[in-house]
């Protein structure tokens, strides 16, 4: 099986399945259980903590343990504008968001919020100029992805965020760095936003396991109430295998962050090139994350290109699982034309993808292109 949609979900690694089974098996007590198996999974989760915020680099406190990523958007953007409207009801965005943030902002439109949706330029990004010269006095939540999901192309957060503070904007910023996280070097404070979206599932972790970084002095209103834990920010009992996973996905990744990034880019240009070479009018679209590789075959569709790959078990999709086969809105909405987008294909390379999976799909779309050009 060679394994080409990463971006999608990753295979658990060996670390964050063993970490599970010890915390479902060994350590499976309640953190919040005052007696010694109680005070030992509070231990693992405590610990747990500081492995995922050494990773993204903030404190401890500042993270909050969430389900997924479409949790911690929907929660930086129902909490920061609630947080924040008193003091006006403009938010900005752009119309290549994943789903987790268009959904949430339509929320907020049937609350009488106001929300500009910016264009990405023809690279998939969004410019700090295109978002200063959206800024109002009343605009108070700016949430921008960092790395886009179905293209890879990665938005300067960091020059936005210093372009709103240089214009005495004190608007709450976030980002979706779902796909950045354990891939795009970046810490918060490199950043200067004030909430980041993470997920588990991305960076080999289990299914159902988030966070929301949250910056110190900002209070979001928990959108889940019972008991108190996560600080009284979020209730419900600890997900324990699913946060002990997690953390066990990020100490085993985070030393050769860079190392794993250099690997994926030249696996990625080693894909872009033989491409250009076997197909020609491949079109590259957006791009510049190491691990997201957006392709075209204009003329051909990419639900026949997909089974015929699948056929030779390698597995690729034609945008964000989200969607169930529909059509991309990230594509359309950069303005590209029809051909492009009914022949476009995602790659998402992992630090487990392989030579052998390169050559497996470029080999594959080769085959295609002079079979299926003639059927």
């Amino acid at each position: 099986m060679h394994y080409l949609d990463n971006s999608a979900t990753t295979q658990v690694c060996p670390e964050a399945a063993q970490a599970a089974l010890q915390a479902m098996t060994v350590c499976f007590g309640n953190p919040s259980s005052t007696h010694t198996v109680g005070r030992e999974a509070k231990k693992l989760l405590d610990n747990s903590r500081k492995s995922v915020a050494k990773a993204i680099g903030c404190t401890p406190a500042e993270l909050i343990f969430t389900s997924c990523g479409s949790e911690s958007d929907n929660w930086a953007l129902l909490g920061g504008a609630e947080a924040m409207k008193r003091k006006g009801k403009h938010i900005i965005s752009s119309q290549a968001e994943h789903d987790a943030i268009r959904r949430s902002l339509d929320l907020l439109e049937e609350q009488g919020y106001e929300v500009t949706r910016l264009k990405p330029g023809r690279d998939g990004a969004v410019s700090a100029e295109a978002v200063r010269e959206a800024l109002r006095e009343d605009t108070v939540l700016i949430s921008l992805m960092l790395v886009n999901n179905e293209t890879g192309a990665v938005t300067d957060i960091a020059g936005i965020a210093r372009a709103v503070r240089e214009a005495g904007n004190a608007s709450l910023i976030h980002t979706d760095a779902v796909q950045a996280f354990m891939k795009v070097p970046f810490t918060p404070a490199s950043l200067g936003v004030d909430m980041i979206s993470i997920s588990g599932h991305k960076i080999h972790a289990p299914k159902g396991i988030g966070a929301l970084f949250v910056r110190k002095g900002l209070r979001l209103k928990p959108m889940i109430v019972g008991g108190g834990q996560e600080e009284g920010r979020r209730a419900g009992t600890e997900a324990m295998p699913q946060i002990a996973a997690f953390a066990a996905a990020c100490d085993a990744a985070f030393p050769k962050l860079k190392e794993n990034a250099e690997r994926m880019a030249g696996l990625r240009e080693e894909i872009i090139v033989r491409l250009r070479e076997e197909i020609p009018g491949l079109a590259v679209i957006g791009g510049g994350a190491p691990h997201i590789l957006s392709i075209s075959l204009p003329g051909y569709r990419s639900e026949v290109l997909m089974n015929y790959l699948e056929a030779r078990e390698v597995y690729v999709s034609k945008s964000s699982a989200c969607k169930k086969g529909g059509r991309s809105h990230v594509l359309e909405t950069m303005g590209l034309d029809s051909r492009t987008i009914d022949g476009a294909l995602r790659i998402g390379l992992s630090r487990f993808t392989t030579q052998e999976d390169v050559e497996a799909l470029c080999q594959g779309l080769a085959d295609a292109h002079h079979q299926l050009r003639h059927t």
